[in-house]
């Protein structure tokens, strides 16, 4: 039985409850991120809120400050969760490069043949709103990444809209949680001021109350102080951070554009107006998922892409065959015309001499040389290697010289 998606999924995110939920592979930090938003919450509602019960004349106006505490901290974990615990907006990956992309070129190798190579062209042109943007090549996922989509090297997944990877909730910022990440930290940004205001309220009751000095009322409430330290230092963070994408917000830009592409002065194409920015940003629908992580997999047929892996010339391969035949049998009708004319020619020393055994003799050693030469020419050419033409040549060469030394030879001794 096929495993599910998300059991075989390449990316480096972490699954749980049989891919329901989807984190980053830095999903430790989230663990650390909630404990110093519920640690301070929960000082302040023991040593703080509790005492402010008491500081009002209606009961339901303490409990208020108590419950708004409380209520607050719910909708921060809960923006927290959306943000963490979901699919950013990943670009399903490629299980092929796209073959209508593929280009094939011609190298020329060392051996001087043709050579074709395929390659993927790194851009391509795209048009948004009109005006042409270059998308890039992955080369891990084996796609062109949509605009605005880049590749994420924590989470190993090209995500739509890419803004950043958070540590602090251990995902990347995409297109599919975005609001909920801006929401998370302007809702962070304001339970920060809402614990110092508390805080500084009651220090401000105990001055009141005991006619005494601030420095008095910060020994009598060390956590109101400890609370308000806390608080004034995580706005620093959060609310500049509010701030910085309030600004992308306003002209529709994502943190890794604005680092990336600020000395470019590039033309924003994706930049509506302030308006428009907000709306589309908090009022659009959100996208759906493109992955179905609890799908059983389903397993495609390898693909194969045939192609030729050397290029040559038509009927080049069998034209040196046949030269290379021609010259074997050419050769060996050279031999046996010379061993013809040697025959004869050792019939006519034989009734013209007058030393019988003296010619005898010379003839039995050129018809014993031409022997051992001609077999020796044969199996050469023979048990060669056809494909290979210069050791052909060197055979034709060397059996060329055996038949000159052969015929001046016989020349030789009919002048004699």
């Amino acid at each position: 039985m096929a495993g599910r998606v998300y059991e075989a999924w390449k990316g480096s995110n972490k699954f749980l409850f049989g891919g329901r939920l989807i984190f980053g592979p830095d999903a430790w930090s989230l663990p650390f991120t909630l404990l110093l938003i519920i640690t301070p919450v929960t000082l302040f509602s023991v040593f703080v809120a509790t005492h402010l019960r008491h500081e009002f004349f209606s009961n339901t106006a303490g409990d208020a400050i108590l419950v708004v505490a409380i209520l607050f901290t719910l909708f921060v974990l809960i923006l927290l969760f959306l943000t963490s615990a979901r699919d950013p907006g990943i670009v399903p990956r490629n299980l092929h490069p796209p073959e209508e992309e593929l280009c094939y070129e011609a190298t020329v190798s060392a051996d001087g043949r043709q050579a074709p190579t395929v390659q993927i062209p790194r851009t391509k042109e795209v048009m948004v709103y009109g005006v042409p943007v270059r998308v890039k090549y992955c080369d891990t996922c084996m796609l062109y990444r949509p605009p605005r989509c880049s590749h994420c090297s924590i989470c190993n997944n090209c995500v739509e809209r890419f803004d950043h990877h958070c540590p602090w909730v251990g995902q990347c910022i995409g297109v599919r949680n975005y609001r909920f990440f801006f929401m998370f930290v302007s809702s962070a940004t304001l339970l920060c001021i809402y614990v110092f205001s508390m805080s500084a309220l009651y220090i401000k009751f105990l001055m009141n109350n005991n006619q005494s000095t601030v420095w008095r009322a910060m020994r009598e409430s060390p956590w109101s102080v400890m609370l308000m330290i806390y608080s004034f230092i995580s706005l620093w963070f959060v609310g500049g951070l509010t701030g910085f994408h309030l600004y992308l917000i306003s002209t529709n830009q994502t943190t890794y554009e604005n680092f990336r592409y600020r000395s470019d002065n590039r033309i924003n194409v994706y930049d509506r107006g302030c308006s428009n920015n907000f709306l589309e940003t908090f009022c659009s629908k959100v996208k759906p998922s493109r992955n179905d992580f609890r799908a059983f997999m389903r397993e495609e047929p390898p693909r194969n892409i045939t192609m030729a892996t050397t290029w040559e010339r038509p009927g080049e391969e069998e034209e040196e065959c046949s030269d290379l035949e021609e010259q074997r049998q050419k050769v060996e009708d050279d031999l046996y015309i010379d061993e013809d004319v040697m025959k004869l020619q050792q019939r006519s020393n034989a009734e013209e001499s007058s030393d019988p055994a003296h010619h005898m003799v010379e003839v039995d050693q050129m018809r014993v040389g031409c022997c051992e030469r001609a077999p020796t020419i044969r199996s050469e050419v023979r048990h060669g290697n056809l494909g290979a033409r210069s050791s052909a040549q060197e055979d034709v060469v060397s059996g060329s010289s055996v038949i000159r030394e052969s015929r001046s030879y016989a020349a030789a001794e009919e002048g004699r």
